[in-house]
């Protein structure tokens, strides 16, 4: 069994830990690896795709009981079969369409290696070619319809052939799946095509395109938003980080704050501490309702790396002069 990954071990978390510290374990690389922190750094950029792959099974229940189940029988070199080790018997499973059978129907043995696995567990198809130059236009691949234990392979039309439909994934960024409009599309058959996005598209939504497929059939474009380096998207509500200084920490006061919109203003209240979360009604994500979700700001104070000397000074007199023992009451 090749490619193993342990995505507890990847997100840094237990086999038992809660889908609270999944998130939050996702939220914290997440940002330590995104490619927009770290410009050109391959294996950056290779960390991050592996945390976005653990976090997709691991926050998604279903995905994780089969994961688990399959990990309790794999081995340096496969799937086991010593005696003594029951391997399921697994037939006709189909996780995507949530009619996940029971274990003594899993036959895990179908799998030729854990990639394959996971690609049935994510509902993912994989291209036998390398995909097509990219341009400056957005890129779609498309790809036919994959079944385990088959290989895949890149679908040519020819004039014989009967229309059919085909499937393509793009991949957007927040900001633009937020806002839709045109977005030129580089097809895997070398057509660039425009199409007038809708706004507030989600992860997994499909977006049907008549007579764009293969000998007039349809073309079906699947969407996946992008990891944001900021902004993270949790149904209809958007959580992010904001950091400020100690004095405005103390002191409060209006503070700006970005957001899908623009920057707007927050009142901060005088005394609040890290971690703690501000909300900004309305200034979420649109549902499939149109209604938006929440912006969720938690604070986090920082310190300054480099102070001038008159920051030094007047640090050095507040000390001085400040009352505030926050050691006072040490249970120690």
């Amino acid at each position: 069994m090749q490619n193993f990954r342990n995505y507890y071990q990847i997100l840094d978390i237990s086999k038992d830990a809660s889908l609270d510290e999944i998130k939050k374990a996702y939220r914290r690389l997440a940002r330590q690896f995104h490619p927009d922190v770290n410009p050109g750094n391959k294996e950056a950029e290779e960390k991050f795709k592996d945390i976005n792959e653990a976090y997709d099974i691991l926050s998604d229940l279903e995905k994780r009981a089969q994961y688990d189940k399959f990990i309790r029988y794999w081995k340096p070199k496969g799937i086991a079969s010593r005696v003594g080790i029951r391997v399921p018997d697994f037939k006709n499973w189909d996780n995507r369409s949530g009619n996940g059978k029971s274990e003594k129907d899993v036959d895990f043995r179908e799998f030729d290696d854990f990639n394959t696995f996971v690609d049935q567990l994510l509902g993912r198809r994989r291209e036998v070619r390398s995909a097509a130059t990219a341009t400056s236009s957005t890129k779609a691949q498309t790809s036919n319809v994959y079944r385990p234990g088959t290989k895949k392979a890149v679908y040519k039309a020819t004039e014989r052939e009967a229309k059919q439909n085909i499937e393509a994934r793009l991949t957007l960024p927040l900001e633009k799946a937020y806002v839709g409009g045109i977005e030129k599309i580089r097809l895997e058959d070398g057509r660039s095509i425009e199409v007038n996005m809708p706004a507030a598209m989600i992860s997994g939504q499909k977006i049907r395109l008549r007579n764009q497929g293969i000998s007039g059939g349809d073309l079906y474009l699947k969407i996946t938003i992008a990891p944001h380096a900021f902004y993270l998207l949790e149904g209809a509500n958007i959580f992010c980080e904001l950091p400020i200084t100690p004095a405005e920490a103390v002191l409060g006061g209006d503070i700006e704050v970005p957001t899908l919109d623009g920057w707007v203003k927050m009142k901060l209240p005088a005394g609040v501490v890290s971690g703690q979360r501000l909300r900004l009604a309305s200034k979420g994500y649109p549902d499939d309702k149109g209604d938006r979700g929440d912006q969720l700001v938690e604070i986090k104070i920082v310190i300054p790396k480099e102070p001038s000397q008159e920051e030094l000074e007047i640090y050095q007199k507040l000390r001085e002069m400040e009352k505030f023992k926050p050691r006072k009451d040490l249970p120690v």
